[in-house]
């Protein structure tokens, strides 16, 4: 029994020093970012600012951080970058929706969290202002459209909502175009066509005049 004992604590003690003699590189850092541990998506609305701070936790030596936005880095100040590190989004537009801000260990940047953006914006509405087209030929009518959340889309003509005929008029809608397509328009499609976009935010509307030119026959 004692020889049964005295093994069993080799054994521990061997355990022990492993453990105390691991690799610091092996140590398990866990990295948040405001607090959180896990990758997450931070609700905000353009105009505003964020600030992102990640944190080093159970860490047992000194770590530095590095911030990407997708995939490119970014340029951190000396002081801002061990054990603690912020960045701070200012300015938010629509072209930030989407994007993702990860923070990584530098000695091991397989240790990350990140961040994703999501930014509310009422419709926002552009296209050509002004075409002028040959009677019997076609016109595509393109409005180009952002939103977030996504608008419910409507064409309207002269104030009407547009009536749609079979094999004369088309319609394609994308993420971020709703286009109208007449096929040989006549003198009858004349006229201001407008591109409604209603989300929960906001409704707006997008005006496209349309002159249709008569074929003259000698």
């Amino acid at each position: 029994m004692a020889w049964k004992n005295s093994g069993a604590m080799q054994i521990c003690r061997f355990l022990l020093l492993a453990i105390l003699f691991l690799p610091r590189g092996m140590t398990s850092s866990v990295l948040t970012v405001n607090g959180k541990t896990e990758n997450y998506t931070l609700d905000t609305e353009r105009g505003l600012q964020e600030s992102l701070t990640c944190a080093v936790e159970n860490h047992t030596r000194e770590e530095e951080l590095l911030w990407y936005r997708e995939e490119d880095k970014v340029d951190l100040k000396s002081g801002n970058k061990i054990n603690s590190s912020s960045v701070c989004v200012t300015s938010i537009s629509e072209d930030d929706n989407g994007v993702s801000f990860t923070c990584r260990l530098e000695r091991d940047e397989t240790v990350s969290i990140s961040v994703m953006l999501n930014v509310t914006f009422p419709p926002l509405l552009s296209g050509d202002d002004f075409q002028t087209v040959s009677e019997g030929n076609d016109v595509n009518l393109v409005c180009n459209v952002k939103s977030n959340p996504q608008a419910q889309m409507m064409w309207y003509k002269d104030s009407n909502v547009l009536t749609l005929e079979k094999d004369y008029h088309q319609i394609q809608q994308t993420s971020e175009s709703f286009q109208l397509s007449i096929t040989k328009v006549r003198i009858s499609d004349n006229g201001t066509y407008s591109c409604i976009a209603s989300s929960s935010l906001k409704t707006e509307t997008k005006d496209f005049l349309l002159i249709v030119k008569a074929l003259y026959k000698a």
